[in-house]
């Protein structure tokens, strides 16, 4: 399954085509195999020597990734714990059949007809890594002569990071999930409160769940296409929390709207999202700094990447992950930055600089109810507290630093000048 909605596409959305070529797909039942373990089970055999180039938004909702690329493999009875999606390294294009990108293996077109590289970080090597977390249950389970399908949402328009010198990177969002005889979707509709009508720009959806310390995290992402529509499809059976942020095409924000204990299996109805009376006062944007360490005495510089959420305590018992307000250049929920050396980083340190654009307004909350929800605005004022969680640079998720996630202080969001935000110094980096 794809989970790319339409507003990703052009002339809505910034890209034509996202092309990848694919070389392998494998599976392990072992959470902690690393990469060169005997162990991995090969789900795509006839890619070897024919890797498979495909346009993920050339494919309608809900298609089967795996069914793309035509491989139905019996596997041993067991409980998969990883997948890896081995993708094929730019270099590498002599055995790719019609080419699209040309010169490499991967690339994207851009609404104004443009071709650029889709650069990698470590997919063509260790892979696309989807640890237990991100799959159904925990784990892809597989009985002696039972017969299940498996779906790999690629959310293509999350995976793609515009950098700072003009290259486009992919890293990588995906989740993994069985297609079973029980409804596993979660699906709604978005619109204005006051037209009730689909909002004309640009609106993200996202599921979350707590995770160990009780604030929800991000699950899975995606934008509503034209008519306002979303789903997500397959999920692992449980209650999910659905977090909505928006903005039109005049620059109004919407106030971040979060339903509360949705099942799977659910029609989430129509949710309608409150825009601030004034547009000026519709986003803030909060600005701050990333640096890294490493544990060395004295310490040194060293770089990381850094994943960027923006949290908000929406009531007296429950933080979400408030997704960035999107944009036609801005569809991810969270932003991913990288420290380097530079002249203006602290002493001993690598740094990178960020920009954050959010919500001003105050969220508007309700629990889940068959028959319709009912929003109200929150008690508590709006305030975000920036959260930054370490990886190893080009690793795929291996965690770095200690510790490895930081919080800064909480800011209320106000029209005007950014608002500054404490520095997120990670130490004890490798």
């Amino acid at each position: 399954m794809l989970s790319d909605p339409s507003t990703c596409m052009a002339p809505n959305g910034p890209y034509q085509h996202v092309y990848v070529t694919v070389t392998d797909i494998k599976a392990n039942t072992n959470a902690t195999a690393g990469d060169g373990d005997s162990s991995w089970v090969d789900l795509t055999p006839s890619l070897a020597g024919a890797p498979q180039q495909i346009d993920l938004l050339g494919l309608a909702n809900n298609q089967c990734f795996l069914a793309t690329l035509g491989d139905a493999l019996e596997l041993q009875a067991g409980n998969y714990q990883q997948i890896r999606v081995i993708l094929a390294d730019n270099s590498a294009t002599s055995n790719i059949k019609n080419n699209a990108c040309t010169s490499s293996a991967n690339c994207l077109v851009l609404s104004d007809g443009s071709t650029h590289t889709l650069q990698l970080s470590s997919e063509s090597k260790t892979g696309i890594k989807i640890p237990s977390g991100q799959i159904e249950g925990g784990g892809f389970n597989i009985a002696a002569g039972q017969t299940k399908d498996l779906d790999i949402d690629f959310n293509t328009c999350v995976s793609i990071v515009e950098q700072g010198n003009g290259q486009y990177r992919l890293k990588p969002v995906l989740h993994a999930g069985e297609v079973s005889t029980t409804s596993s979707s979660i699906n709604g509709t978005v619109v204005d409160s006051a037209t009730n009508k689909q909002i004309d720009g640009e609106v993200t959806v996202a599921l979350e769940q707590p995770d160990s310390s009780g604030i929800d995290r991000v699950f899975m992402s995606t934008l509503t296409d034209a008519s306002g529509h979303f789903v997500f499809c397959p999920l692992p059976q449980g209650t999910y929390d659905v977090v909505i942020v928006g903005q039109n095409t005049s620059g109004v924000v919407y106030s971040p709207t979060v339903v509360t204990g949705v099942s799977t299996g659910s029609a989430v109805s129509t949710v309608a999202l409150h825009a601030l009376p004034v547009v000026s006062v519709g986003s803030a944007t909060l600005q701050g700094q990333v640096t890294s360490q490493n544990a060395a005495n004295p310490a040194a510089a060293t770089g990381i990447d850094a994943q960027l959420s923006t949290l908000e305590a929406v009531s007296s018992t429950l933080t979400v992950t408030v997704p960035l307000v999107p944009s036609t250049t801005q569809s991810s929920v969270v932003a991913a930055i990288t420290t380097a050396s530079n002249s203006a980083c602290p002493t001993n340190t690598d740094c990178a600089n960020y920009s954050l654009s959010v919500s001003a307004g105050a969220p508007f909350v309700g629990a889940f109810a068959a028959g319709g929800t009912t929003l109200t605005q929150s008690t508590l004022p709006a305030s975000y507290t920036v959260d930054g969680i370490a990886f190893v640079p080009s690793s795929g998720g291996t965690l770095d630093c200690s510790p490895n996630e930081l919080k800064a202080t909480a800011v209320m969001p106000a029209p005007g000048a950014p608002l500054p935000v404490s520095t997120l110094a990670f130490a004890g980096c490798q």
